[in-house]
């Protein structure tokens, strides 16, 4: 979108009523001719302007798009956002991202996309990605941290998802060891992180960590893969009423900023309490299955400061497990 047009949509944003083209004309700095061909621009974009003689012009609705002029307006973060990459179509966000921040791009960059191709979860697996439905997004971020301890952000992302869930439609979340946020047991989120970082003993240190989050908005029952691992679905499916994506995303940023802040400056603790709090196996029993290895059943007794699980066997002893894929009995 024209920097112009992007401007006009914000001075609608910002106006409850009609804005006149003189007003908009005198603010930008250009003709009355000029100020309507960016409104005829805004409305190719699927943007729906009313236009009345001698009153001016109002923005009536707004296309479903995660257009960064739709994003930007809604937010008030300080650092996560500060520049919005919006993409009609790509691979993955994360490779994208990952691209980026290896060309030196800034820490609270964010990717999304209208579509992915080849949208990643965890464990390679893959992350099924219509267009125009969802939410898939990557964040740049640049921790002062060690490599061991970038596993943190994860969770940090997985309680930043929970919370923007609950805010915009007013369900309740849980959490699944380690990356899944779940609906009444059905996943409607997934989180994948990325690190590049130097460690060779002597300078250990993160380059980059991507915050890779695919949110499921908008799906209808239809449009899931029938050759899912796990139960899924959408806000859509679960709250019965559409998602505005934009201000999902909005709200999402908003959190993770919040909490990306606190992370920074007072560690792990805060995002692991609360975190468990939002855990679906609190105090329960699970069974862990590890990739071909026998299963493993005990107590869920929470995770430790690198974000490890812990199991609780019936002779009381703890074990710690770094990786898996967790079922309540």
């Amino acid at each position: 979108m024209h920097q112009k047009a992007a401007v006009i949509l914000r001075f609608f944003r910002q106006q409850s009523g009609f804005v006149s083209g003189e007003q908009l004309s005198r603010e930008l700095g250009i003709s009355r001719t000029a100020v309507w061909k960016h409104i005829s621009a805004l409305r190719g974009a699927g943007y729906r302007v009313e236009a009345v003689p001698s009153r001016g012009y109002r923005l009536l609705s707004s296309p479903d798009t995660l257009a960064a002029e739709e994003i930007s307006v809604q937010l008030n973060s300080g650092l996560i956002g500060t520049r919005l990459v919006n993409l009609a179509t790509t691979t993955s966000t994360n490779f994208e991202a990952f691209r980026l921040a290896e060309e030196g791009a800034g820490e609270g960059t964010v990717v999304t996309a209208e579509e992915q191709s080849k949208g990643k979860g965890r464990l390679g697996r893959i992350w099924s990605s219509p267009p125009g439905a969802n939410l898939y997004c990557s964040v740049i971020l640049r921790p002062r941290i060690k490599p061991f301890e970038a596993p943190q952000l994860t969770f940090l992302s997985a309680v930043a998802t929970a919370r923007a869930i609950e805010q915009t439609t007013g369900l309740k979340p849980e959490i699944k060891w380690p990356n899944d946020v779940l609906i009444d047991g059905k996943k409607v989120a997934g989180l994948l992180n990325e690190m590049s970082a130097e460690t060779d003993g002597i300078n250990d240190g993160i380059n980059f960590v991507i915050l890779g989050i695919g949110v499921n908005l908008n799906m209808t029952a239809d449009q899931f893969p029938g050759d899912l691992r796990h139960p899924a679905t959408s806000l859509l499916i679960e709250g019965g009423a559409k998602i505005s994506r934009a201000r999902f995303t909005a709200f999402l940023l908003n959190e993770l900023d919040r909490l990306y802040a606190g992370f920074l400056d007072h560690g792990f603790v805060q995002v692991r309490r609360e975190w468990q709090e939002r855990c679906n196996a609190n105090g329960r029993e699970v069974v862990v299955s590890n990739h071909g290895r026998d299963d493993i059943r005990g107590l869920f007794a929470g995770i430790d400061g690198d974000g490890a699980l812990l199991l609780r066997h019936p002779d009381g002893t703890i074990e710690r497990i770094l990786s898996g894929d967790v079922r309540v009995l």
